[in-house]
């Protein structure tokens, strides 16, 4: 899908402009043109993408889908690559999409080109389409609100993500399983994966704010230097989450070792009450039948009631010194 808006002073806003008239378009310079690809094919953006005069490599660029974000300055336009995310929870895997933003942006126009449909861009689409003045402001003023959307856009997936740690840290001390950790990775990789993404997007948003462009007002970078603040801030976010779930994991880690530990403590204490029996009965043999040998002694009632004596005591007895020895 290919569609188009186009703002010039004292005129109503056209849109679905059929694309042999962009070229005609930026040639005036107090007119905006916004051209958006939306899942289209490269057959059908080659020559409209030619039309504007760019750089054979930026268009390759563009229709590749490959890049991190990166700005190449072509001076009177810039070819700038923005990514987006998409982190949903479904059940207990997380789903991930990276999607990317390529832009061209002129002095007079902006062409968007992106492989599946953006929630910011369409946000600012209809922001432009609800009121003139988003398109009033020029073409680096719209680049700017495009990157506040695409940004913005992260905060529902963290605020997921910060939701989901506070549950699994409270499943790992009421009952940790071995699907509590396979969660926690999955976590781990979601934040990984926006990691990658908001530093070298972070570094774009701080050239727009800070380098001499010609196709940017320098009035106007003050607003891509609050962007830059945002992914900042979003960065220390995402690197504070990242503390979070390894210090999850070091706890299950910790809290299954102490489950362990116990229960090897049962069975030893366990197996030390019944090894002294069990080494009793198995020399005497317990056999009170009388014996073929000179051995009458040992089978009368006495000797039976003895055994049976220290054979109760010796666990009670083992059981008092553990104590006293503070290992139970």
């Amino acid at each position: 899908m290919i569609r188009s808006l186009y703002y010039a002073p004292g005129k109503p806003v056209r849109k679905d402009i059929p694309p042999k008239e962009f070229p005609e378009l930026v040639q005036n310079p107090k007119g905006l043109l916004w051209v958006d690809f939306v899942s289209e094919a490269p057959e059908t953006c080659l020559p409209i993408l030619q039309g504007f005069q760019f750089h054979p490599l930026a268009i390759d660029d563009a229709l590749q889908e490959t890049h991190v974000p990166k700005l190449d300055d072509w001076g009177d336009y810039l070819y700038i690559v923005l990514n987006y995310m998409n982190a949903q929870q479904n059940g207990d895997a997380w789903e991930t999409d990276v999607d990317e933003l390529d832009i061209f942006l002129g002095k007079n126009y902006i062409v968007t080109h992106h492989d599946h449909p953006i929630t910011a861009l369409d946000e600012t689409w209809a922001a432009c389409d609800r009121d003139i003045r988003n398109l009033q402001a020029g073409a680096d003023h719209l680049l700017y609100r495009i990157a506040d959307n695409l940004v913005a856009g992260y905060m529902p997936a963290v605020e997921q993500i910060d939701d989901a740690i506070d549950q699994l840290e409270d499943q790992i001390f009421d009952r940790p399983e071995p699907r509590t950790l396979e969660k926690l990775f999955a976590l781990k990789r979601v934040l990984l994966a926006m990691r990658r993404i908001i530093l070298p997007q972070r570094e774009v948003l701080n050239k727009l704010a800070r380098d001499d462009y010609q196709v940017i007002d320098p009035k106007d970078r003050i607003f891509f230097r609050d962007i830059y603040d945002h992914l900042v801030r979003l960065h220390d976010i995402n690197e504070s989450l990242r503390d979070l779930v390894g210090g999850a994991l070091d706890t299950y880690l910790s809290v299954i070792n102490n489950r362990m530990n116990e229960i090897m403590k049962t069975l030893t204490i366990i197996t030390v009450l019944f090894m002294p029996l069990t080494f009793l009965t198995g020399y005497f043999g317990m056999n009170f039948f009388e014996p073929l040998g000179n051995l009458k002694a040992w089978t009368t009632s006495p000797v039976f009631y003895l055994t049976l004596a220290v054979i109760f005591m010796m666990p009670i007895g083992m059981y008092i010194w553990m104590r006293r020895r503070t290992w139970i």
